[in-house]
This record gives C-alpha cells, structure tokens and sequence, in this order.
C-alpha cells in the first residue's frame, strides 16, 4: 500500500466534512393568507424595486447564518437580502399586484437577519427590515418592520439542524404578514 493512500483518505474525509457542513434553506413558498391579504386590501399594482442591506458593512453578517456550526446559505444567489426581495416578489405576484412597469415602488433594506438554533430546547430566528413606498419618486410609506418565530428545539443535531432549516422561512412569512396588515402600508397603496 502506498503511503499517500492514508493521506488521500484523509484529504476526502475533510472535504466530505466540509460539504456535510453546508445546508441550504428551502426556496421560499407562498404562503395563502399572505397572498388573501394583499388581494382584498384593494392596492395599487407595484413595482418591486432594489432591496439592499441597511448597513452596507454589515452585508456579511446578514448572509452568515449557522446552525450549529454549519453554514446556512439561502438559495438565492446565496444572499438573504436577496431570499427576502424573492419571497415579496413572489407574494405580490400570486396576488396579480406585480407590474414592472408602475410608479408606485416598493423597496426593502434589511436590518436584522438572526438564527439561533443553539438552545436544547428552543430556536428562534428573527428579521427586522426597513420597507419603502415610493409614487412617482414621492416618499409614500417608510417604517422598520420586526418579526421573530421561536420553535422547539432538541439537544440533538440531527433534530435540531433539519428543523432550524425548515422554520427559518417562517419569520420571512411573518415579517411580510406584518407588512400586509399595516394600516400605513396600505394606505400608501390604496388606489
């Protein structure tokens, strides 16, 4: 036997290690009520405009979750900016409110982006995010938005992982529902 043989086994466990600690959370699904909101408030078609982070130093921190020690990544472009802009999108457009084309623009900056799936017992995550209308260039409705999702956790990794990664989109969906029912938020887009 070769005695590069141990070191090429070695050299396949370390990698076979680091791509063990990558997962990646589930591309975000509409979610019904949303969706019900935003039709029956009778609003103005929009157009989704740029969505940035807040601090621009803080870029990294925003995209760099872990769960247990292993990277979480969003599934869009590996940016949780952009994970947040995709569910909005998404959300508008099954509610046939989505038109490229109009003055009325919504746009984000994302304050706070948190997982914390290390209690044995509880996890949570949390997402602050800035949202502005603007109509004809016009400042319409300019506030920050927070909302955080706790869910039982386990001592377990193999309890814990698959189960921070399913509930992290959770508080995107109630960010977006205490977006929706704003009252300023909709007057903004009334027509």
């Amino acid at each position: 036997m070769s005695i590069l043989s141990p070191r090429w086994a070695l050299s396949a466990g370390c990698v076979a290690l680091m791509t063990a600690c990558t997962t990646v959370a589930p591309q975000y699904s509409p979610v019904p009520g949303n969706i019900v909101q935003l039709r029956e408030a009778g609003l103005e078609p929009m157009k989704i405009g740029d969505f940035k982070p807040a601090d621009p130093t803080k870029t990294d921190a925003l995209n760099r979750l872990s769960i247990r020690g292993m990277t979480y990544l969003s599934p869009y472009q590996g940016s949780f900016v952009e994970y947040l802009k995709q569910a909005l999108t998404l959300e508008v457009q099954e509610a046939n409110l989505l038109d490229p084309a109009s003055t009325v623009v919504l746009a984000g900056f994302l304050v706070v982006n948190d997982l914390d799936a290390n209690g044995f017992t509880k996890a949570s995550a949390q997402m602050d995010a800035r949202f502005k209308v603007t109509r004809a260039g016009t400042v319409a409705f300019d506030k920050v938005l927070s909302a955080r999702f706790q869910w039982d956790s386990n001592i377990l990794g193999m309890i814990a992982i698959p189960a921070a990664r399913e509930n992290y989109p959770v508080v995107v969906q109630q960010l977006l529902a205490k977006l929706y029912a704003d009252p300023d938020f909709a007057n903004a887009l009334r027509k």
